[in-house]
Protein backbone atom coordinates (compact mmCIF):
# COMPACT_ATOMS: atom_id res chain seq x y z
CA UNK A 1 0.00 0.00 0.00
CA UNK A 2 1.48 3.10 -0.89
CA UNK A 3 1.54 6.24 1.15
CA UNK A 4 0.14 9.70 0.92
CA UNK A 5 3.38 10.81 1.92
CA UNK A 6 4.32 14.15 -0.49
CA UNK A 7 6.69 13.16 -3.36
CA UNK A 8 9.43 15.75 -2.24
CA UNK A 9 9.36 13.97 1.78
CA UNK A 10 9.86 10.46 0.15
CA UNK A 11 12.89 11.55 -1.70
CA UNK A 12 14.75 13.68 1.09
CA UNK A 13 14.21 10.61 2.95
CA UNK A 14 15.46 8.11 0.61
CA UNK A 15 18.05 10.39 -0.13
CA UNK A 16 19.47 10.30 3.76
CA UNK A 17 19.29 6.81 3.81
CA UNK A 18 20.71 5.88 0.60
CA UNK A 19 23.84 8.27 1.58
CA UNK A 20 23.72 6.58 5.43
CA UNK A 21 24.92 3.30 3.56
CA UNK A 22 27.05 5.25 0.76
CA UNK A 23 29.43 6.83 3.66
CA UNK A 24 31.36 4.21 5.10
CA UNK A 25 30.92 1.97 1.96
CA UNK A 26 32.77 4.92 0.19
CA UNK A 27 35.47 5.06 2.57
CA UNK A 28 36.33 1.29 2.22
CA UNK A 29 35.67 1.00 -1.30
CA UNK A 30 37.23 4.38 -2.21
CA UNK A 31 39.64 5.51 0.18
CA UNK A 32 41.39 2.22 0.97
CA UNK A 33 42.92 1.21 -2.11
CA UNK A 34 44.73 4.55 -2.02
CA UNK A 35 46.24 4.24 1.39
CA UNK A 36 46.77 0.45 0.49
CA UNK A 37 48.59 1.47 -2.56
CA UNK A 38 50.77 4.29 -0.93
CA UNK A 39 51.47 1.25 1.56
CA UNK A 40 53.07 -0.62 -1.22
CA UNK A 41 50.43 -3.08 -1.82
CA UNK A 42 50.01 -5.17 -4.97
CA UNK A 43 47.48 -4.62 -7.47
CA UNK A 44 46.11 -8.11 -7.45
CA UNK A 45 46.38 -7.47 -3.61
CA UNK A 46 44.50 -4.34 -3.60
CA UNK A 47 41.76 -6.02 -6.22
CA UNK A 48 41.26 -9.03 -4.24
CA UNK A 49 40.12 -7.08 -1.35
CA UNK A 50 36.64 -6.30 -3.01
CA UNK A 51 35.63 -9.46 -2.07
CA UNK A 52 35.06 -8.48 1.27
CA UNK A 53 32.05 -6.82 -0.15
CA UNK A 54 30.70 -10.57 -0.50
CA UNK A 55 27.57 -10.08 1.84
CA UNK A 56 26.40 -7.56 -0.53
CA UNK A 57 26.03 -10.49 -3.75
CA UNK A 58 24.67 -12.79 -0.68
CA UNK A 59 21.81 -10.63 0.85
CA UNK A 60 19.53 -11.96 -1.70
CA UNK A 61 19.42 -15.53 1.30
CA UNK A 62 18.27 -13.26 4.14
CA UNK A 63 15.96 -10.92 2.19
CA UNK A 64 13.08 -12.95 2.48
CA UNK A 65 13.00 -13.37 5.97
CA UNK A 66 13.33 -9.38 6.10
CA UNK A 67 10.44 -9.14 3.72
CA UNK A 68 8.15 -11.52 5.72
CA UNK A 69 9.11 -10.78 10.08
CA UNK A 70 9.69 -7.14 11.00
CA UNK A 71 8.60 -4.88 13.79
CA UNK A 72 5.37 -3.44 14.10
CA UNK A 73 6.20 -0.89 16.32
CA UNK A 74 9.43 0.59 14.98
CA UNK A 75 8.25 0.03 11.39
CA UNK A 76 8.26 -3.16 8.87
CA UNK A 77 11.56 -1.86 7.64
CA UNK A 78 12.68 1.11 9.57
CA UNK A 79 12.59 -1.84 12.52
CA UNK A 80 15.90 -2.98 10.71
CA UNK A 81 17.13 -0.01 9.22
CA UNK A 82 17.54 1.96 12.46
CA UNK A 83 19.64 -0.24 14.64
CA UNK A 84 21.83 -1.38 11.78
CA UNK A 85 22.99 2.36 10.87
CA UNK A 86 23.51 2.58 14.50
CA UNK A 87 25.69 -0.45 14.50
CA UNK A 88 27.32 1.03 11.29
CA UNK A 89 28.29 4.66 13.35
CA UNK A 90 29.22 2.70 16.56
CA UNK A 91 31.61 0.88 14.46
CA UNK A 92 33.38 3.47 12.80
CA UNK A 93 33.61 5.57 16.14
CA UNK A 94 35.76 2.51 17.60
CA UNK A 95 37.93 2.46 14.71
CA UNK A 96 39.21 5.65 15.51
CA UNK A 97 39.87 4.83 19.33
CA UNK A 98 43.48 3.74 18.27
CA UNK A 99 46.26 6.46 18.53
CA UNK A 100 47.68 5.54 14.86
CA UNK A 101 45.80 3.79 12.18
CA UNK A 102 45.07 -0.05 13.08
CA UNK A 103 46.92 -2.87 11.37
CA UNK A 104 45.60 -3.80 7.82
CA UNK A 105 44.24 -6.87 9.53
CA UNK A 106 41.89 -4.96 11.46
CA UNK A 107 40.91 -2.51 8.70
CA UNK A 108 39.79 -5.58 6.32
CA UNK A 109 38.05 -6.99 9.36
CA UNK A 110 35.83 -3.62 9.86
CA UNK A 111 35.58 -3.50 5.83
CA UNK A 112 33.35 -6.93 6.14
CA UNK A 113 31.63 -6.08 9.17
CA UNK A 114 30.46 -2.78 7.58
CA UNK A 115 29.56 -5.00 4.26
CA UNK A 116 27.40 -7.04 6.32
CA UNK A 117 25.47 -4.22 8.25
CA UNK A 118 25.25 -1.76 5.33
CA UNK A 119 24.23 -4.96 2.41
CA UNK A 120 21.52 -5.96 5.50
CA UNK A 121 20.55 -2.18 5.58
CA UNK A 122 20.27 -1.94 1.83
CA UNK A 123 17.48 -4.89 1.83
CA UNK A 124 15.52 -3.06 4.09
CA UNK A 125 15.84 0.10 2.30
CA UNK A 126 15.20 -0.72 -0.85
CA UNK A 127 12.07 -2.88 0.27
CA UNK A 128 10.84 0.86 1.75
CA UNK A 129 11.74 2.34 -1.50
CA UNK A 130 9.52 -0.41 -3.47
CA UNK A 131 6.42 0.54 -0.64
CA UNK A 132 6.69 4.30 -0.53
CA UNK A 133 7.22 5.41 -4.55
CA UNK A 134 4.35 5.68 -6.80
CA UNK A 135 5.11 4.03 -10.74
CA UNK A 136 5.19 8.21 -11.75
CA UNK A 137 7.91 8.75 -9.28
CA UNK A 138 10.49 5.43 -9.97
CA UNK A 139 12.66 7.43 -12.49
CA UNK A 140 12.91 10.05 -10.26
CA UNK A 141 13.35 7.54 -6.75
CA UNK A 142 15.93 6.22 -8.35
CA UNK A 143 17.90 8.95 -9.85
CA UNK A 144 17.63 9.62 -5.82
CA UNK A 145 18.88 6.30 -4.92
CA UNK A 146 21.71 6.42 -6.95
CA UNK A 147 22.73 10.19 -6.39
CA UNK A 148 22.57 9.71 -2.95
CA UNK A 149 24.32 6.59 -2.19
CA UNK A 150 27.37 8.14 -4.76
CA UNK A 151 27.01 11.03 -2.99
CA UNK A 152 27.62 9.34 0.51
CA UNK A 153 30.37 7.16 -1.46
CA UNK A 154 32.19 10.33 -2.40
CA UNK A 155 32.13 12.57 1.19
CA UNK A 156 33.31 8.61 2.71
CA UNK A 157 35.65 8.74 -0.23
CA UNK A 158 36.97 11.78 -1.66
CA UNK A 159 36.41 14.00 1.72
CA UNK A 160 37.77 11.42 3.66
CA UNK A 161 40.88 10.83 1.74
CA UNK A 162 41.22 15.02 1.72
CA UNK A 163 40.65 14.72 5.57
CA UNK A 164 43.05 11.84 6.40
CA UNK A 165 46.07 13.77 4.60
CA UNK A 166 45.10 16.67 6.30
CA UNK A 167 44.18 15.39 9.81
CA UNK A 168 45.35 11.72 10.27
CA UNK A 169 43.09 9.04 11.46
CA UNK A 170 41.03 9.58 14.46
CA UNK A 171 39.54 12.78 13.41
CA UNK A 172 38.80 11.14 9.66
CA UNK A 173 37.13 8.39 11.23
CA UNK A 174 35.28 10.36 13.85
CA UNK A 175 33.90 12.63 11.39
CA UNK A 176 32.96 9.64 9.98
CA UNK A 177 30.80 8.38 12.46
CA UNK A 178 29.31 11.88 12.98
CA UNK A 179 28.16 12.16 9.38
CA UNK A 180 26.60 8.99 9.91
CA UNK A 181 24.46 9.67 12.94
CA UNK A 182 23.44 12.52 11.03
CA UNK A 183 21.98 11.19 8.56
CA UNK A 184 20.12 8.99 11.13
CA UNK A 185 17.76 11.73 11.66
CA UNK A 186 14.99 11.39 9.03
CA UNK A 187 14.52 8.16 9.06
CA UNK A 188 14.63 8.44 13.22
CA UNK A 189 12.15 10.81 12.46
CA UNK A 190 9.70 8.64 9.99
CA UNK A 191 6.84 6.89 11.09
CA UNK A 192 5.65 4.02 8.62
CA UNK A 193 2.66 3.03 7.53
CA UNK A 194 2.09 -0.24 8.21
CA UNK A 195 2.20 -2.63 5.00
CA UNK A 196 1.06 -6.00 4.64
CA UNK A 197 3.82 -9.26 4.85
CA UNK A 198 3.72 -11.60 2.14
CA UNK A 199 1.61 -14.85 2.88
CA UNK A 200 3.65 -17.42 4.23
CA UNK A 201 3.62 -20.24 2.09
CA UNK A 202 4.84 -24.07 2.92
CA UNK A 203 6.06 -24.72 6.57
CA UNK A 204 9.52 -27.44 4.98
CA UNK A 205 13.12 -26.26 5.12
CA UNK A 206 13.62 -22.76 3.68
CA UNK A 207 10.29 -22.44 2.03
CA UNK A 208 11.25 -19.08 1.55
CA UNK A 209 13.78 -19.96 -1.65
CA UNK A 210 10.43 -20.65 -3.29
CA UNK A 211 9.10 -17.23 -3.05
CA UNK A 212 12.12 -15.54 -4.40
CA UNK A 213 14.65 -17.92 -6.30
CA UNK A 214 12.39 -20.01 -7.42
CA UNK A 215 10.53 -17.09 -8.60
CA UNK A 216 12.97 -15.99 -11.47
CA UNK A 217 14.31 -19.50 -12.26
CA UNK A 218 10.45 -19.81 -13.33
CA UNK A 219 9.75 -16.03 -14.81
CA UNK A 220 9.64 -16.14 -18.72
CA UNK A 221 12.70 -14.63 -20.17
CA UNK A 222 14.46 -14.44 -16.92
CA UNK A 223 17.98 -15.87 -18.34
CA UNK A 224 18.53 -12.92 -20.87
CA UNK A 225 17.29 -10.60 -18.27
CA UNK A 226 19.85 -12.13 -15.71
CA UNK A 227 22.23 -11.84 -17.97
CA UNK A 228 21.73 -8.19 -18.74
CA UNK A 229 22.09 -7.47 -15.09
CA UNK A 230 25.56 -9.47 -15.27
CA UNK A 231 26.91 -7.32 -17.83
CA UNK A 232 25.77 -4.06 -17.83
CA UNK A 233 27.68 -2.65 -14.71
CA UNK A 234 30.08 -5.07 -14.92
CA UNK A 235 32.76 -3.32 -17.94
CA UNK A 236 32.71 0.03 -15.78
CA UNK A 237 33.93 -1.96 -12.24
CA UNK A 238 36.55 -3.57 -14.18
CA UNK A 239 37.72 -0.11 -15.30
CA UNK A 240 37.11 1.93 -11.84
CA UNK A 241 38.40 -1.73 -9.03
CA UNK A 242 41.80 0.13 -10.78
CA UNK A 243 41.40 3.72 -10.95
CA UNK A 244 42.12 4.86 -7.09
CA UNK A 245 45.52 2.86 -8.31
CA UNK A 246 45.95 4.55 -11.57
CA UNK A 247 45.51 7.52 -9.73
CA UNK A 248 48.30 6.94 -7.32
CA UNK A 249 50.65 5.51 -9.60
CA UNK A 250 50.41 8.63 -12.04
CA UNK A 251 52.01 10.82 -9.41
CA UNK A 252 48.62 11.97 -7.42
CA UNK A 253 48.66 12.64 -3.91
CA UNK A 254 46.18 11.79 -1.61
CA UNK A 255 44.12 15.43 -1.74
CA UNK A 256 44.89 15.55 -5.16
CA UNK A 257 43.04 11.95 -5.70
CA UNK A 258 39.95 13.03 -2.97
CA UNK A 259 39.52 16.50 -5.22
CA UNK A 260 39.18 14.31 -7.67
CA UNK A 261 36.83 11.70 -6.37
CA UNK A 262 35.27 14.01 -4.04
CA UNK A 263 34.33 17.50 -6.05
CA UNK A 264 34.28 16.34 -8.95
CA UNK A 265 33.02 12.57 -8.71
CA UNK A 266 30.57 14.21 -6.46
CA UNK A 267 29.51 17.05 -8.44
CA UNK A 268 29.52 14.68 -12.19
CA UNK A 269 28.19 11.86 -10.44
CA UNK A 270 25.19 13.76 -8.93
CA UNK A 271 23.89 15.48 -11.77
CA UNK A 272 24.36 11.81 -13.78
CA UNK A 273 21.89 10.13 -11.30
CA UNK A 274 19.83 13.03 -11.41
CA UNK A 275 19.38 13.57 -14.91
CA UNK A 276 19.51 9.86 -16.04
CA UNK A 277 16.26 9.42 -13.34
CA UNK A 278 14.54 12.16 -15.00
CA UNK A 279 15.56 11.26 -18.69
CA UNK A 280 14.29 7.41 -18.16
CA UNK A 281 11.10 8.12 -18.47
CA UNK A 282 11.17 10.19 -21.11
CA UNK A 283 13.32 8.25 -23.34
CA UNK A 284 11.87 4.98 -22.34
CA UNK A 285 13.28 2.15 -20.43
CA UNK A 286 15.20 0.28 -23.78
CA UNK A 287 16.60 3.64 -24.96
CA UNK A 288 17.73 4.94 -21.92
CA UNK A 289 19.86 1.52 -21.38
CA UNK A 290 20.80 1.74 -24.67
CA UNK A 291 22.03 5.59 -24.21
CA UNK A 292 23.17 5.61 -21.18
CA UNK A 293 25.00 2.31 -21.87
CA UNK A 294 26.88 3.17 -25.02
CA UNK A 295 27.84 6.92 -23.11
CA UNK A 296 29.51 4.66 -20.33
CA UNK A 297 31.37 2.78 -22.55
CA UNK A 298 32.50 5.66 -24.03
CA UNK A 299 33.72 7.03 -21.05
CA UNK A 300 35.36 4.14 -20.01
CA UNK A 301 37.24 4.03 -22.75
CA UNK A 302 38.44 7.65 -22.35
CA UNK A 303 40.59 6.16 -19.42
CA UNK A 304 42.65 4.22 -21.80
CA UNK A 305 43.21 7.71 -23.67
CA UNK A 306 44.38 9.11 -20.66
CA UNK A 307 46.51 6.66 -19.22
CA UNK A 308 48.51 6.66 -22.73
CA UNK A 309 49.45 10.18 -20.71
CA UNK A 310 47.52 13.05 -19.65
CA UNK A 311 47.64 16.45 -17.61
CA UNK A 312 45.59 17.00 -14.54
CA UNK A 313 43.20 18.96 -15.47
CA UNK A 314 42.60 16.06 -18.11
CA UNK A 315 42.17 13.73 -15.76
CA UNK A 316 39.75 15.51 -13.95
CA UNK A 317 37.84 15.63 -16.86
CA UNK A 318 37.71 12.04 -17.83
CA UNK A 319 37.03 11.35 -14.58
CA UNK A 320 34.08 13.96 -14.64
CA UNK A 321 32.28 12.18 -17.79
CA UNK A 322 32.87 8.83 -16.47
CA UNK A 323 30.95 9.30 -12.86
CA UNK A 324 27.92 11.48 -15.33
CA UNK A 325 27.78 8.36 -17.30
CA UNK A 326 27.55 6.46 -15.12
CA UNK A 327 25.35 7.74 -12.76
CA UNK A 328 22.60 7.83 -15.51
CA UNK A 329 23.09 4.45 -16.54
CA UNK A 330 22.79 3.06 -12.90
CA UNK A 331 19.61 5.18 -12.68
CA UNK A 332 18.24 3.48 -15.93
CA UNK A 333 18.94 0.06 -14.39
CA UNK A 334 17.86 0.45 -11.40
CA UNK A 335 14.45 1.64 -12.39
CA UNK A 336 14.16 -1.30 -14.28
CA UNK A 337 14.83 -3.55 -11.82
CA UNK A 338 12.27 -1.86 -9.36
CA UNK A 339 9.29 -2.32 -11.60
CA UNK A 340 10.23 -6.29 -11.86
CA UNK A 341 9.05 -6.54 -8.43
CA UNK A 342 6.22 -7.96 -7.05
CA UNK A 343 4.70 -5.51 -4.54
CA UNK A 344 4.02 -8.38 -1.48
CA UNK A 345 7.75 -9.70 -1.91
CA UNK A 346 9.48 -6.01 -2.72
CA UNK A 347 12.52 -6.68 -0.74
CA UNK A 348 13.30 -10.01 -1.38
CA UNK A 349 12.74 -9.62 -5.93
CA UNK A 350 14.69 -6.31 -5.68
CA UNK A 351 17.77 -7.94 -3.77
CA UNK A 352 17.64 -10.95 -5.96
CA UNK A 353 18.89 -8.96 -8.73
CA UNK A 354 21.00 -5.88 -6.88
CA UNK A 355 22.84 -9.26 -5.35
CA UNK A 356 23.13 -10.56 -8.74
CA UNK A 357 24.62 -7.03 -10.10
CA UNK A 358 26.91 -6.81 -7.23
CA UNK A 359 28.03 -10.62 -7.36
CA UNK A 360 29.31 -9.37 -11.04
CA UNK A 361 30.54 -5.68 -10.35
CA UNK A 362 32.67 -7.43 -7.15
CA UNK A 363 33.65 -10.54 -9.15
CA UNK A 364 34.85 -7.57 -12.03
CA UNK A 365 36.31 -5.02 -9.58
CA UNK A 366 38.15 -8.12 -7.79
CA UNK A 367 39.86 -9.32 -11.07
CA UNK A 368 40.38 -6.21 -12.40
CA UNK A 369 44.01 -5.91 -10.65
CA UNK A 370 45.02 -8.96 -12.58
CA UNK A 371 44.11 -7.28 -15.35
CA UNK A 372 45.69 -4.02 -15.17
CA UNK A 373 48.90 -5.75 -13.93
CA UNK A 374 48.86 -8.48 -16.71
CA UNK A 375 48.26 -5.96 -19.61
CA UNK A 376 48.96 -2.13 -18.02
CA UNK A 377 46.25 0.46 -17.43
CA UNK A 378 46.11 1.46 -21.40
CA UNK A 379 44.68 -2.33 -22.39
CA UNK A 380 42.73 -2.85 -19.19
CA UNK A 381 40.86 0.29 -19.58
CA UNK A 382 39.68 -0.66 -23.21
CA UNK A 383 39.18 -4.26 -22.14
CA UNK A 384 36.89 -2.36 -19.44
CA UNK A 385 35.14 -0.31 -22.40
CA UNK A 386 34.89 -3.56 -24.86
CA UNK A 387 32.78 -5.07 -21.88
CA UNK A 388 30.73 -1.99 -21.75
CA UNK A 389 30.33 -2.31 -25.19
CA UNK A 390 29.26 -6.09 -24.64
CA UNK A 391 26.27 -5.60 -22.52
CA UNK A 392 25.30 -2.37 -24.74
CA UNK A 393 24.42 -5.08 -27.98
CA UNK A 394 23.15 -7.27 -25.32
CA UNK A 395 20.71 -5.24 -24.39
CA UNK A 396 19.56 -4.33 -28.05
CA UNK A 397 18.94 -8.07 -28.97
CA UNK A 398 17.28 -9.18 -25.83
CA UNK A 399 15.43 -6.48 -23.53
CA UNK A 400 12.17 -5.21 -25.38
CA UNK A 401 9.78 -3.63 -22.88
CA UNK A 402 6.60 -3.11 -23.45
CA UNK A 403 5.60 0.80 -24.64
CA UNK A 404 4.58 1.52 -20.82
CA UNK A 405 4.63 -0.02 -17.52
CA UNK A 406 1.77 -1.00 -15.44
CA UNK A 407 1.84 -1.19 -11.91
CA UNK A 408 3.67 -4.54 -11.05
CA UNK A 409 4.19 -5.53 -14.51
CA UNK A 410 6.99 -6.59 -15.87
CA UNK A 411 9.87 -5.84 -18.90
CA UNK A 412 9.12 -8.56 -21.62
CA UNK A 413 12.69 -10.40 -22.04
CA UNK A 414 13.58 -12.76 -24.94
Amino acid sequence: MKTALKTPMKLGLLTSLYLSQGLPFGFFTQALPVLLRKQGLSLPAIGLAHLLALPWALKFLWAPLMDRYGSERLGRRRGYILPLQFLSAVLLLVLALPEGTVSVRALLVAVLLVNLLAATQDVATDGLAVDLLEPRELGWGNGIQVAGYRVGMILGGGLMLVLFDALGWRLTLLSLGAMLLVATVPVALFREPPSPAPPHEGTGLLPWLRDSLLYWMHRPGAGAWLTLLVLFKAGENLATGMLRTFLVDVGLSLSQVGWMLGFVGFTTGLLGALAGGALVNRLGRRRALLVFGTLQAGAVLLYALAARGASLPVLALVCGVEHLTSGMATAALFTVMMETCRPEHAASDYTVQASLVVLATGGAAAVSGFSAQALGYAWHFTLSAAVCAVAVVWVLFTFHPPRAFVSGGQPEVS
